[in-house]
């Protein structure tokens, strides 16, 4: 029987994981970054590898932190809404939510907030599960079924849960331009595949674990 992980090693996962698939979201032209939820600061080392690029971070974790504060340029221990007025208004010129914003109650405060700290013209990189992940919609059309786990997309710290279309509504309806929403972590499982075959592209997004979304402050 396949082992199933702990709760404590999925967030080692979360904090170490370098979320090599998205750092080709971020805009070439970003060099101020700020990534909220930046783990130990392994997504942040890969941006750094850019010329020029200076990485900040927020992480919930003090010891995740501890150990980010060591890679990037500077590190803020506790939650985004805690140290937000220690920010620098209009100084980022690119915001990084991987994973994050479906642990906030009120997302669109936090968008909302980010107005302020970005230059005009800014953007939000984010990665935010698909409810519509097949995995997902078997357990809830077939299992019917609908339970809370250690991680994954019902992970039991997740307060809001998201559509390719309601994640651009989100990002839309707090005045930002959605230049791209990607499908991320794709899975080849047959069912996925032929649901997107046979409603002519129609499901295709249950092959997407995340969206992988570049938004643009308008």
């Amino acid at each position: 029987m396949k082992k199933v992980p702990s709760s404590e090693q999925i967030m080692q996962v979360y904090y170490t994981d370098p979320r090599e698939e998205m750092p080709g979201f971020i805009p070439v032209s970003c060099k101020r970054i700020l990534e909220v939820g930046c783990g130990e600061g392994n997504f942040g080392l890969l941006l750094k590898q850019r010329e020029g690029v200076e990485v900040w971070g927020v992480e919930l974790s003090e010891a995740s932190a501890a150990i980010a504060s060591t890679r990037l340029n500077r590190v803020f221990a506790g939650d985004f809404y805690h140290n937000y007025p220690a920010l620098p208004k209009k100084y980022f010129d690119c915001l990084v939510f991987n994973d994050v914003l479906e642990h906030f109650t009120d997302p669109e405060r936090a968008l909302e907030l980010c107005r302020d700290i970005l230059v005009p013209g800014g953007y939000i990189v984010s990665s935010i599960p698909n409810v519509r992940y097949i995995r997902n919609l078997y357990e809830v059309v077939v299992q019917k079924d609908w339970e809370y786990k250690a991680g994954g997309i019902l992970d039991r710290t997740h307060y809001r849960f998201f559509t390719q279309k309601s994640i651009i509504r989100m990002f839309s309806s707090k005045g930002y331009t959605v230049v791209s929403c990607t499908g991320i972590n794709k899975t080849n499982n047959i069912l996925a595949i032929m649901l997107g075959v046979f409603t002519f592209g129609y499901m295709a997004d249950v092959r997407f674990l995340e969206f992988a979304t570049v938004a643009r402050l308008s």
